[in-house]
């Protein structure tokens, strides 16, 4: 499960580092997220020579009304909405962001445990 952070730019939007990756959420898409509950789309720096940002993901607010969920192409993570509010509001520096472990990865562990355990003599 890995980790990475959550922080706020000068401009107001927020900067996620996970895996080595880091995506922006822009300053009207968070504020579109937290008061409206809008999907706001999370674009990842590009590193390779080429200039620009490209969307690779959204972040949502999750149902129960607790979290966000950031998922992108790499993976999925949650950040507590307290938390994510009080780094986007300035009142925090910065806040955990933590793996999600998706349902198809949750269903394949436990295949392979059952494999495991049947095949041993």
């Amino acid at each position: 499960m890995a980790q990475g952070t959550l922080a706020c730019t000068a401009a107001g939007g927020l900067i996620v580092d996970v895996e080595g990756e880091r995506y922006r959420i822009e300053a009207g898409d968070v504020k579109g997220l937290i008061f409206s509950g809008r999907p706001a789309p999370v674009m990842r720096e590009r590193c390779e020579g080429v200039t620009g940002l490209t969307i690779e993901g959204h972040a949502a607010v999750h149902p129960a009304g607790r979290a966000v969920v950031i998922r992108t192409r790499a993976g999925a993570w949650i950040v507590p909405l307290a938390s994510f509010q009080r780094v986007a509001c300035g009142e925090e520096v910065r806040a955990p962001v933590l793996g999600l472990v998706s349902e198809s990865d949750r269903l394949l562990s436990e295949s392979l445990s059952t494999y495991l355990r049947d095949s041993t003599p």
